[in-house]
């Protein structure tokens, strides 16, 4: 087998495994939950400290692979995502898990931000590259559609320790073919490093993200929750200034002077932090709510994989025939109207209340990726395509970060209202006990939280806690659609179809730059 070929072996091993850590994780996370005894703020960082890493530094990773070599920063990030996901399968506590994820995102962003470009420079554009490119995206579509039912079966056969310890000797393998067979290659125009833009973006995002998931307990008016939201924006806001200042930045806003660059970035936010966001919370149902094992979850999830594998060629023979905002707008209305359909639970309701809006939001997904793809690498120049990529791929990981938090904070606060109107005049509707029985459902955890409850009133309490448990979801599922159908308005004012060059063919520029065409978080 040849050079080339054993480059593309290499990369889509690793994107497998980074793909499938992501989608995988899901399902494992009520496990998670009653092993660790983590709360509930623990399980939204297992996913955000994964994406915010990655957010924050793939465009970094870009810029150093062109200076170090390709080949070494790849190695290195498949060395760290191992090493990290050999101590997030031993991690002791739910602080040693997160760092792990996040020191793993760290990694993941290391090779997102060049797998394309080795691809790229092997399979010269034309015949070949598109085969390439195919196997690739193949890739990518396998390890989506598994992953749920991949990571169900995992947890339950060998425990969710091995969700992360599969990771280990995948990243050998794919480590010892990158170092004989992959060629080192660097851009002998390689840009400087923006330090100081990675600094306050990554800061600004943790920040955000940080007051998001504590403002519930600490009362958002409080000055701790205040005092991080305003660091948040000084810190997005030096980044913005940053930016336009310096010579050579991480996010060249120049880029969104094109409307339809914009555009495109606002429909993969509004994807990732709608339906990609509240994958987490599904989850929480199908397992802790109607207690379905990981397994059973996960097989609960094939048909909203399935349906975007269905829509998925049809949306890409319809691109150049449709214009691709009106791809993006079906798509993103699709998604929003298939969380409002998955909404209205109540406590007589099974897991096929949610399967008509899991077929018509894996629909619309299928719709709008191809379109999302095609629009942010068409709309700049073929030499930019790489940072343009990237900058979509960042957007999509801020979406689901963002998302994530943003939907615990009114999941937390519309269940426990409900809970404590419910409860009003006994013990469990004072201080935070609402919350904490609310939080107590999401760990699996509700009948030891609810021992010390006098027995006549317990039964009271968990019913309550079940009412607040859906009127929380629900809520998240509405909100969710209309941020969705908020990105359907947007890309079709912002994306115009003179602006698109499909001419160009669908590859990475020399500078490196990842696109990551998932369909889940």
């Amino acid at each position: 087998m040849t050079r080339k070929w054993w480059t593309l072996m290499a990369v889509s091993v690793a994107t497998f495994m980074l793909l499938l850590d992501i989608t995988v994780v899901n399902t494992a996370l009520p496990s998670i939950a009653k092993d660790l005894h983590a709360t509930f703020n623990d399980l939204q960082w297992v996913i955000d400290a994964y994406t915010l890493a990655l957010a924050a530094i793939v465009l970094t990773a870009g810029s150093l692979a062109d200076r170090l070599g390709r080949r070494a920063v790849f190695n290195a990030g498949l060395v760290i995502f191992a090493l990290a996901s050999l101590a997030a399968g031993l991690a002791p506590d739910a602080t040693t898990l997160n760092i792990s994820r996040a020191i793993e995102g760290v990694g993941g962003a290391a090779m997102f931000a060049v797998s394309l470009a080795l691809v790229a420079q092997e399979f010269p554009a034309g015949r070949e590259r598109g085969t390439a490119m195919g196997i690739y995206g193949a890739t990518i579509g396998i390890s989506v559609a598994i992953g749920p039912l991949l990571g169900g079966a995992i947890t339950d056969a060998l425990g969710w320790r091995w969700v992360f310890f599969i990771n280990v000797p995948v990243g050998i393998a794919a480590l010892a073919v990158s170092y004989l067979k992959v060629r080192e290659s660097r851009n002998p125009n390689a840009t400087r490093i923006d330090w100081l833009g990675l600094v306050t973006l990554s800061g600004g995002l943790f920040l955000l993200v940080l007051a998001l998931l504590r403002g519930n307990d600490a009362g958002w008016g409080s000055a701790q929750i205040v005092a991080e939201l305003a660091a948040a924006a000084a810190l997005l806001a030096a980044f913005i200034g940053i930016e336009r200042r310096v010579a050579e930045p991480m996010l060249p806003l120049g880029l969104f002077r094109r409307r339809a660059f914009t555009g495109v970035q606002l429909a993969a936010v509004g994807v990732s932090a709608s339906l990609f966001a509240l994958f987490l919370y599904l989850t929480l149902y199908l397992q802790d709510y109607l207690h379905y094992s990981a397994l059973q979850a996960g097989l609960r999830y094939l048909p909203i994989t399935l349906a975007s594998f269905v829509a998925a060629p049809v949306a890409g023979a319809l691109l150049g025939r449709v214009q691709a905002r009106v791809l993006m707008a079906i798509g993103l209305a699709g998604t929003g109207a298939g969380l409002v359909l998955m909404s209205g639970l109540d406590s007589a309701s099974s897991w096929t209340a949610l399967l008509p809006g899991f077929i018509v939001a894996g629909l619309a997904v299928g719709i709008l990726n191809p379109a999302i793809a095609d629009v942010a690498l068409s709309v700049v120049p073929k030499e930019r395509s790489g940072m343009a990529a990237g900058v979509n791929d960042t957007f999509r990981q801020v979406g689901v970060a963002v998302g994530t938090a943003a939907w615990g904070a009114v999941f937390l606060a519309r269940g426990s209202n409900r809970v404590a109107t419910l409860l009003a005049g006994t013990p469990g509707a004072t201080g935070g006990r609402p919350r904490q029985l609310v939080e107590a459902l999401t760990g699996g955890h509700l009948a030891a939280a609810t021992r010390a409850i006098p027995h006549g009133a317990r039964g009271l309490a968990i019913a309550a806690t079940h009412q607040g448990f859906l009127n929380g979801l629900n809520a998240i599922l509405v909100i969710g659609g209309a941020v969705a159908f908020l990105g359907a308005a947007l890309a079709l004012w912002l994306v115009r179809e003179h602006e698109i060059d499909r001419d160009k063919p669908v590859a990475v520029a020399p500078e490196g730059g990842e696109l990551v065409e998932y369909l889940a978080a």
